[in-house]
Protein backbone atom coordinates (compact mmCIF):
# COMPACT_ATOMS: atom_id res chain seq x y z
CA UNK A 1 0.00 0.00 0.00
CA UNK A 2 1.47 3.22 -1.02
CA UNK A 3 -1.83 5.62 -0.11
CA UNK A 4 -1.34 7.30 3.11
CA UNK A 5 -4.93 9.19 4.64
CA UNK A 6 -3.85 11.95 7.16
CA UNK A 7 -5.69 13.60 9.24
CA UNK A 8 -4.36 16.39 11.98
CA UNK A 9 -6.47 17.76 14.76
CA UNK A 10 -5.17 21.60 14.95
CA UNK A 11 -5.87 25.09 17.30
CA UNK A 12 -6.22 26.64 14.06
CA UNK A 13 -7.72 27.18 10.38
CA UNK A 14 -5.06 28.58 7.94
CA UNK A 15 -1.79 26.86 6.80
CA UNK A 16 0.61 27.49 10.08
CA UNK A 17 -1.92 26.30 12.30
CA UNK A 18 -0.72 24.95 15.23
CA UNK A 19 -1.43 20.53 15.39
CA UNK A 20 -2.10 19.56 18.47
CA UNK A 21 -2.54 15.64 16.81
CA UNK A 22 -1.51 13.66 13.84
CA UNK A 23 -3.59 10.25 12.58
CA UNK A 24 -2.82 8.39 9.58
CA UNK A 25 -3.39 5.36 8.07
CA UNK A 26 -1.96 3.26 5.24
CA UNK A 27 -4.71 1.96 2.35
CA UNK A 28 -5.77 0.88 -0.84
CA UNK A 29 -8.34 3.22 -2.24
CA UNK A 30 -8.91 0.50 -5.12
CA UNK A 31 -9.75 -2.22 -2.82
CA UNK A 32 -10.61 -0.64 0.11
CA UNK A 33 -7.99 -2.16 2.21
CA UNK A 34 -6.95 -0.34 5.64
CA UNK A 35 -3.46 -1.05 6.47
CA UNK A 36 -0.86 0.03 9.26
CA UNK A 37 -2.22 3.34 11.59
CA UNK A 38 -0.01 5.86 13.05
CA UNK A 39 -1.72 8.38 15.97
CA UNK A 40 0.27 10.79 18.13
CA UNK A 41 -1.02 13.65 19.80
CA UNK A 42 1.30 17.09 20.32
CA UNK A 43 1.68 18.66 23.55
CA UNK A 44 -0.27 21.82 22.79
CA UNK A 45 2.35 24.35 24.68
CA UNK A 46 4.97 23.04 22.12
CA UNK A 47 2.09 23.18 19.14
CA UNK A 48 1.90 26.59 19.90
CA UNK A 49 5.52 27.47 19.72
CA UNK A 50 5.59 26.17 16.11
CA UNK A 51 1.93 27.12 15.07
CA UNK A 52 -1.14 29.91 15.31
CA UNK A 53 -4.22 29.13 17.31
CA UNK A 54 -7.21 31.19 16.85
CA UNK A 55 -10.01 32.28 18.87
CA UNK A 56 -12.99 30.34 16.70
CA UNK A 57 -11.05 27.15 16.63
CA UNK A 58 -10.41 27.20 20.45
CA UNK A 59 -13.75 27.66 20.61
CA UNK A 60 -15.09 25.15 18.54
CA UNK A 61 -12.81 22.50 20.76
CA UNK A 62 -14.66 23.52 23.76
CA UNK A 63 -18.22 23.25 22.51
CA UNK A 64 -17.14 19.22 21.59
CA UNK A 65 -17.82 16.44 24.03
CA UNK A 66 -15.39 15.49 26.57
CA UNK A 67 -14.20 12.66 24.74
CA UNK A 68 -12.96 15.05 21.75
CA UNK A 69 -11.45 17.51 23.76
CA UNK A 70 -9.01 14.48 25.11
CA UNK A 71 -7.60 15.10 21.91
CA UNK A 72 -5.93 18.69 23.38
CA UNK A 73 -5.90 17.61 27.04
CA UNK A 74 -4.85 13.87 27.12
CA UNK A 75 -1.10 13.75 29.35
CA UNK A 76 0.39 11.17 26.59
CA UNK A 77 1.57 13.85 24.18
CA UNK A 78 4.79 14.61 22.37
CA UNK A 79 6.65 17.38 21.38
CA UNK A 80 6.10 18.53 17.88
CA UNK A 81 9.42 17.52 16.49
CA UNK A 82 9.84 14.07 17.96
CA UNK A 83 6.25 12.76 16.33
CA UNK A 84 7.40 14.32 12.98
CA UNK A 85 10.40 12.32 13.43
CA UNK A 86 8.19 9.43 14.37
CA UNK A 87 6.07 10.26 11.43
CA UNK A 88 8.30 9.81 9.18
CA UNK A 89 9.99 6.46 9.98
CA UNK A 90 6.21 5.17 9.94
CA UNK A 91 5.69 6.58 6.31
CA UNK A 92 9.16 5.41 5.54
CA UNK A 93 7.39 1.50 5.47
CA UNK A 94 6.99 2.65 1.74
CA UNK A 95 10.42 2.58 0.76
CA UNK A 96 10.04 4.34 -2.42
CA UNK A 97 9.75 8.09 -1.80
CA UNK A 98 8.11 8.94 -5.24
CA UNK A 99 5.51 5.98 -4.42
CA UNK A 100 4.14 7.92 -1.24
CA UNK A 101 0.61 9.36 -1.84
CA UNK A 102 -0.67 11.30 0.89
CA UNK A 103 -4.43 12.68 1.19
CA UNK A 104 -5.69 15.12 2.94
CA UNK A 105 -9.43 16.64 3.71
CA UNK A 106 -9.80 19.98 1.76
CA UNK A 107 -6.70 20.94 -0.53
CA UNK A 108 -5.71 24.00 1.41
CA UNK A 109 -5.52 22.08 5.05
CA UNK A 110 -4.00 18.77 6.89
CA UNK A 111 -1.05 17.80 4.19
CA UNK A 112 -0.49 22.05 3.66
CA UNK A 113 -0.36 22.14 7.27
CA UNK A 114 2.60 19.52 7.92
CA UNK A 115 4.21 20.32 5.22
CA UNK A 116 4.64 23.98 6.73
CA UNK A 117 5.16 22.23 10.28
CA UNK A 118 8.31 19.81 8.29
CA UNK A 119 9.50 23.29 7.23
CA UNK A 120 9.58 25.19 10.19
CA UNK A 121 11.37 22.81 12.36
CA UNK A 122 13.94 22.11 9.20
CA UNK A 123 12.87 18.72 8.31
CA UNK A 124 11.99 16.97 5.32
CA UNK A 125 8.65 16.16 4.44
CA UNK A 126 8.28 12.54 3.55
CA UNK A 127 6.40 12.46 0.82
CA UNK A 128 6.99 14.53 -2.86
CA UNK A 129 4.57 17.57 -3.28
CA UNK A 130 3.15 16.52 -6.24
CA UNK A 131 1.87 13.05 -4.85
CA UNK A 132 -0.63 15.32 -2.77
CA UNK A 133 -4.48 14.30 -2.92
CA UNK A 134 -7.58 16.17 -1.96
CA UNK A 135 -10.60 13.89 -0.17
CA UNK A 136 -13.15 16.65 -0.68
CA UNK A 137 -12.57 16.26 -5.16
CA UNK A 138 -13.20 12.61 -5.19
CA UNK A 139 -16.62 13.01 -2.37
CA UNK A 140 -17.35 15.79 -5.22
CA UNK A 141 -17.15 13.61 -8.16
CA UNK A 142 -19.05 10.27 -6.00
CA UNK A 143 -21.41 13.06 -5.86
CA UNK A 144 -21.52 14.32 -9.12
CA UNK A 145 -20.49 11.67 -11.23
CA UNK A 146 -22.44 8.94 -9.25
CA UNK A 147 -25.02 9.97 -7.17
CA UNK A 148 -23.22 8.55 -4.01
CA UNK A 149 -21.94 9.87 -0.98
CA UNK A 150 -20.77 7.40 1.43
CA UNK A 151 -19.16 10.01 3.61
CA UNK A 152 -22.20 10.22 5.29
CA UNK A 153 -23.63 6.20 4.42
CA UNK A 154 -20.50 4.32 6.11
CA UNK A 155 -21.08 4.36 9.98
CA UNK A 156 -18.67 6.20 11.68
CA UNK A 157 -16.11 4.19 14.35
CA UNK A 158 -15.12 5.57 17.40
CA UNK A 159 -14.70 9.13 18.73
CA UNK A 160 -15.37 11.92 15.90
CA UNK A 161 -12.60 14.41 15.68
CA UNK A 162 -10.42 11.39 17.02
CA UNK A 163 -7.45 12.50 13.63
CA UNK A 164 -6.90 8.53 13.93
CA UNK A 165 -10.99 7.56 13.54
CA UNK A 166 -11.67 10.25 10.85
CA UNK A 167 -8.48 9.22 8.92
CA UNK A 168 -9.82 6.10 8.73
CA UNK A 169 -13.12 6.53 8.11
CA UNK A 170 -12.25 8.98 5.27
CA UNK A 171 -10.19 6.53 3.63
CA UNK A 172 -13.39 4.12 3.96
CA UNK A 173 -14.94 6.61 1.97
CA UNK A 174 -12.93 7.12 -0.70
CA UNK A 175 -12.12 4.11 -1.45
CA UNK A 176 -15.78 3.57 -1.75
CA UNK A 177 -16.12 6.25 -4.15
CA UNK A 178 -13.34 4.74 -6.00
CA UNK A 179 -14.50 1.43 -6.11
CA UNK A 180 -18.16 3.46 -7.73
CA UNK A 181 -16.27 5.43 -10.62
CA UNK A 182 -14.21 2.24 -11.51
CA UNK A 183 -17.80 0.26 -11.27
Amino acid sequence: MNHVMLDLETMGQGSNAAIVAIGAVFFEPTTGAIGASFYQQIDLEDAVKYGEMDASTVLWWLEQNEQARKEITNGEAWILIGTLHEFTDWIEQIEEYKDRIVWGNGSSFDNVILANAFKRLNASQPWPFQNNRDVRTVVDLGRTLKGIDPKYDIPFEGAKHNALNDAIHQAKYVSAIYKALAG
